[in-house]
């Protein structure tokens, strides 16, 4: 079963300097329909003005990604990391036992666009990490290519939990199968223009819940980016964060 969430069903934040379209419950934006899936608990969907960023600010016990589709996204931590993260680029932050930091748009008149992505770990209390890699594009041209993997598999960032994260690229006759596991969940988010997905046409914005699906295939693209996320089969009510 594919359940389809729609670009303009999710909950908007708009901060002036900042705006975010959340596919799950966060901040202000609250919907106990919508309070993650399985493990993946927040896809915010971030357009930050030049000049402009969130300050220093606390984490535990998360595992966050970004993806940057948009722009230079500026981060520095309190594990010592100072880095940029550009477009093919893939962060992966383990706050664990706790960590800061910021992210900022440096630029004068470029907005940054990214995806800020958040899995709940398997275990609380771990020693912080920080991880980045850039991926060609020709890696993810026409094919899911797994970006983050619980063991590092194919070159990917190891997160702390059973979750595996793949991005691709489809455009005109491009297209790719990928076959769940027996029992697995997964969520897809398309990041940028359009796909079809087992015969349901996805656009920019629009996601899925995926259960009892074996096969999903992609297809049909329109300059598509896209996320696939491999979960666990849970059916958990997050807490209010």
């Amino acid at each position: 079963m594919i359940e389809q969430r729609l670009s303009n069903q999710r909950g908007l934040g708009n901060h002036g300097w900042l705006n975010s379209r959340h596919t799950f419950s966060f901040a202000n934006y609250w919907d106990p329909k919508q309070t993650g899936f399985s493990d993946l608990l927040v896809i915010n969907d971030d357009q930050v003005a030049p000049s402009r960023g969130f300050g220093s600010h606390a984490h535990s016990n998360m595992e966050i990604i970004s993806y940057v589709l948009e722009g230079a996204l500026a981060h520095k931590d309190s594990m010592g990391t100072g880095s940029v993260i550009v477009p093919g680029d893939v962060q992966l932050m383990s706050a664990g036992s706790g960590v800061t930091h910021s992210e900022f748009n440096h630029a004068d008149n470029e907005y940054v666009h990214f995806l800020q992505i958040w899995v709940v770990p398997a275990e609380n209390g771990t020693e912080p990490g920080y991880q980045q890699m850039s991926v060609p594009e020709a890696e993810k041209r026409g094919k899911l290519r797994l970006i983050v993997s619980p063991d590092g598999r194919h070159d990917s960032l190891r997160i702390r939990q059973d979750v595996k994260i793949y991005a691709g690229l489809f455009n005109g006759a491009e297209q790719d199968t990928i076959t769940l596991d027996d029992d697995r969940y997964a969520y897809i988010h398309v990041a940028r223009g359009s796909v079809t997905v087992n015969g349901i046409v996805f656009n920019a914005g629009d996601g899925a819940r995926v259960r009892d699906e074996k096969t999903l295939t992609f297809s049909g693209g329109e300059e598509a980016e896209v996320l696939f996320f491999d979960l666990r089969p849970l059916e958990v009510n997050h807490p209010t964060r």
